[in-house]
């Protein structure tokens, strides 16, 4: 007898309403353990090497009515809208009653110095670094002709006006300068 593949069968119509139902009917139970299979060792369980190993649960109540603390590797879940859980939690705002006379407040910083104004030299440096890229991109979009003169414009501004901008910079250690081997100096 030929062996029939997967391919050959026919699907079968799956009963959703039944699929449905079975899921409704057994939301919230536990599953049933597979055949064979040992219950779970509990958390509480785990220190002991000979004692009581892999037995189930007992559904008992605790004895102390009051405890009301899961049990040790159990987890909390809490329902959207009540509150208790981590998100609901919000810092109170500082007040000037929570500082005694050791607390000095709230530290703000000092407005930073203004920028130091730019001379012309610097700022045709600038142009020449970031304009020449910007003319050659613009015309290569447009399609123009690349001819001589607009070459040696956008590579030459760049080249100049980086060269421009490091040959001003300065290395900030003027006075160090005459004798660097002092070492340490207060």
């Amino acid at each position: 007898m030929a062996e029939q593949h997967d391919a050959d069968r026919e699907p079968q119509p799956i009963d959703e309403e039944a699929a449905w139902a079975a899921i409704v009917a057994g939301y919230g139970e536990e599953p049933a353990d597979p055949p064979g299979a040992k219950p779970f060792k509990s958390v509480e369980d785990l220190a002991d090497l000979e004692g009581k190993v892999n037995e189930p649960r007992s559904s008992e109540p605790p004895e102390d009515p009051a405890d009301d603390r899961p049990a040790l590797g159990s987890s909390i879940t809490f329902a959207p809208g009540v509150g208790g859980g981590p998100r609901d939690y919000q810092v109170t705002e500082p007040s000037d009653d929570d500082f005694d006379e050791t607390d000095e407040g709230h530290f703000v910083p000092p407005e930073p110095p203004p920028l130091p104004e730019a001379d012309v030299t610097a700022k045709f440096a600038w142009l020449a670094v970031v304009g020449g890229p910007v003319l050659m991109l613009v015309a290569v979009l447009l399609r123009w002709d690349m001819t001589w003169w607009l070459t040696t414009l956008c590579i030459g501004g760049f080249l100049g006006g980086f060269a421009t901008l490091v040959a001003r910079m300065s290395s900030g250690d003027d006075d160090d300068s005459d004798d660097p081997g002092r070492g340490a100096v207060v």
